[in-house]
């Protein structure tokens, strides 16, 4: 068992990754159902908390069903960071995460996400403003380094846990590789095997399949592992990774029905969540992910993106499963 402050966790935890535009309530949802075992907020910006932005303050919603689940929260003040833990606490998530590792420009021009990476120090007296605005545990997501010249994964881990973080996440990659090149979990083994690191270590980066989970837990044998681009459009993914792990079978791939319940659920969630009209445009970006490689879907995908009612948008989903009612989708 995996233990975060009074969070229990089964031995090996799949978490879902926090991802920008991505992990919201309604796909979280999807995920827990779907066998997550932690997931986390979209990233929010401290600036943004303490302005009071609406978007930022949206983030901050979440519901039972999910937990146990964390917010994530960047930026490169000490005050700032320190006010938005305690606007943060205020919603009673399990933990709060904070982002060392995002690599975009504009988060990084602003010496937050992996700008940080750069200045250890910085990290550390961010990170003690975030500890000091808390009851809740606090953990952290951060990268190798800023570079392959520069990896301070090392440093990095020790000086966290010294100053109080309960659980640290590591993308395998350099804030220069963006999400570009081979992921390098060799170096999270090692943080791993130091014998001075007590806090659970958990990988990131490049699990797309159960066979890759496996092979990764059986070479490196971390604490658990976090899902992010994979599950995008394939939230089955968790189960499947278990399923593998617990019996060494690989799960049938889930059915048109199956993507279609999913998608289907996804949309009706997102407009009970953000409003009929936001909730039908931010699900176009989903419907490509949910029907890859699925033979002649373009022209029922251009009816889902074009369609701006959400009755006809049902129907249209109740005429695709018709449309695929024999088709077998191949394990690929």
């Amino acid at each position: 068992m995996i233990k975060i402050g009074k969070i229990e966790l089964p031995e090996h935890p799949l978490l879902l990754a926090p991802m920008e535009d991505v992990s919201d309530p309604p796909f979280r949802r999807l995920c827990k159902m779907h066998g997550a075992d932690m997931m986390y907020s979209e990233f929010i910006s401290s600036e943004g908390l303490i302005r009071d932005a609406m978007k930022s303050k949206m983030k901050l919603d979440i519901f039972d069903y999910e937990r146990p689940v964390g917010i994530q929260i960047f930026g490169g003040d000490e005050e700032a960071m320190q006010l938005s833990a305690k606007i943060v606490e205020t919603v009673q998530p399990d933990l709060v995460d904070i982002n060392f590792g995002c690599p975009v420009k504009k988060v990084v021009c602003k010496g937050a996400g992996a700008g940080v990476l750069k200045d250890v120090d910085l990290m550390i007296r961010l990170t003690k403003a975030v500890i000091s605005g808390t009851n809740l545990p606090v953990t952290v997501k951060t990268r190798l380094g800023w570079d392959e010249e520069s990896i301070n994964i090392d440093e990095v881990a020790e000086r966290l846990q010294d100053v109080g973080v309960q659980a640290l996440t590591i993308h395998a990659r350099t804030r220069a590789q963006m999400y570009k090149g081979h992921s390098d979990w060799t170096h999270i083994e090692r943080i791993h095997n130091n014998p001075r690191i007590k806090i659970p270590i958990f990988g990131n980066g490049d699990i797309d399949s159960p066979q890759k989970a496996k092979e990764y837990k059986e070479r490196f044998g971390l604490d658990g592992m976090m899902i992010g681009r994979a599950a995008i459009g394939y939230p089955w993914i968790f189960n499947e990774i278990k399923h593998y792990l617990a019996t060494g079978e690989i799960l049938a791939p889930p059915t048109m029905s199956d993507r279609l319940e999913a998608a289907k659920n996804h949309l009706i969630w997102s407009m009970e969540w953000k409003g009929e009209r936001l909730g039908i445009v931010e699900m176009r970006r989903h419907y490509t992910n949910y029907f890859k490689g699925i033979h002649s879907f373009k022209a029922h995908r251009q009816r889902l993106v074009t369609e701006d009612d959400p009755n006809q948008l049902l129907r249209i989903f109740d005429e695709i499963e018709d449309f695929y009612k024999d088709y077998v989708i191949e394990q690929l």
